[in-house]
């Protein structure tokens, strides 16, 4: 369930651009005008607030905000403003292209998308970016973790509504044990293709099953055959197929925790998990952590950089 607040009445795309350009105008930009408008519309309303504001003032939105905001602010609104295909390919292709490599993003993002939307992540990948998202995960992923990836980028699951098969799903327990603790070493293209293969609630049924079968979770078993970020990777498949809600919550928690704040990954799931189960990361993360998401951030961040992560965050219930 999405946190996003829009307005009850449809707004008019044309008036948010002309009143955003009026923001920009004048010694500098009015933020709060800029939040008011783009943190309460979605993907859609966004989508046309970009094309009347290029129709009307011959520029880019996402070239003048780039030249008006700032810092982590500016970071935050850039990610917002794209759809979600084209905000997953920019994501991916900074954590594989920019100064500093971070395959934990990749990873992230890769693993806990379904294959319908990766397909469109792939297209905009190369419509923005000119190359080809699986060429760029083969070059700076390595071993094990680059084949869990590249399968998990090709191969076609279920996504529908299903009832497992159990027979099925213990089955792929048995072989997942095989694979693993029975054994001396592990036989990583096993898990590679029972991970990569099957669908979310098929590996949920399997994880069910191998705790039933040998009275240890599946995630123990990951955690001690594999390591670095193949086993990130594998547990990242394990825990959205669980539950999406309880592994962003974990991954927030993680952000803000201890000293200073990883606002790289904070802004990543904030803008990418507003517009799809952010109700049911927050009411997660409340439960697990004993205090409000909201209060979380408030207390991490800051400025207009604060106002517009709370905004796609929502207020408590």
């Amino acid at each position: 369930m999405a946190s996003l607040s829009v307005p009850p009445v449809p707004t008019d795309p044309r008036r948010d651009a002309i009143d955003l350009h009026r923001a920009f105008k004048g010694f500098g930009c009015d933020a709060t005008a800029v939040t008011a408008i783009l943190a309460h519309r979605d993907a859609s309303q966004r989508a046309l607030i970009r094309r009347h504001y290029a129709a009307v003032y011959h520029q880019d939105l996402l070239h003048r905000l780039a030249a008006e905001l700032s810092g982590h602010h500016k970071r935050a609104v850039l990610l917002w403003v794209l759809d979600p295909a084209s905000r997953d390919a920019a994501v991916l292709h900074q954590a594989l292209n920019g100064d500093v490599t971070d395959m934990r993003a990749a990873t992230e993002v890769v693993c806990s998308r379904t294959p319908s939307q990766l397909l469109v992540v792939r297209q905009a990948y190369l419509a923005r970016f000119g190359g080809g998202l699986e060429h760029d995960v083969a070059v700076r992923a390595s071993g094990d973790h680059q084949r869990l990836l590249l399968a998990y980028l090709r191969s076609p699951r279920y996504e529908g509504p299903e009832v497992v098969d159990m027979a099925a799903a213990a089955r792929d327990a048995r072989e997942l044990y095989r694979a693993g603790e029975r054994r001396l070493g592990t036989d990583e293209r096993t898990f590679i293709r029972v991970f990569s293969e099957r669908s979310a609630a098929h590996m949920a049924a399997v994880a069910a099953a191998y705790h039933h079968m040998y009275d240890r979770s599946l995630e123990k078993a990951v955690k001690s055959e594999t390591s670095g970020n193949f086993g990130f990777g594998l547990l990242t498949i394990l825990r959205c197929a669980e539950s999406p809600a309880k592994y962003f919550a974990k991954v927030l928690h993680e952000a803000m925790k201890g000293l200073g704040t990883n606002d790289t990954t904070l802004i990543r799931v904030v803008t990418t998990r507003a517009e799809v189960d952010m109700q049911c990361i927050k009411a997660e993360y409340h439960r697990s952590y004993k205090r409000s998401l909201a209060d979380a951030v408030h207390s991490e961040t800051s400025g207009n950089y604060r106002t517009f992560l709370l905004s796609l965050v929502g207020r408590d219930r």
